[in-house]
């Protein structure tokens, strides 16, 4: 899954760690998130959506194959 974690992190002068604790997870679940290599719970995602105070579909968007016919 696409996102704009690290854009809109660095737009508040955030690093890593302070975002991690921020919304109550590690720095290593930020890292792996930014790098597209863990798509976060439904839960994490409505947090890091209202701590930048933003809807989940500008932090986060699918890559979905579309079906076929």
């Amino acid at each position: 899954m696409k996102n704009a974690i690290d854009s809109y992190r660095e737009r508040e002068g955030l690093s890593q760690g302070e975002l991690a604790t921020a919304v109550g997870v590690s720095r290593q679940t930020i890292n792996a998130i930014e790098r597209e290599r863990y798509d976060p719970s439904l839960e994490l995602a409505f947090k890091l959506a209202a701590y930048f105070d933003c809807e989940v579909e500008d932090l986060f968007s699918p890559e979905i194959e579309p079906l076929g016919e």
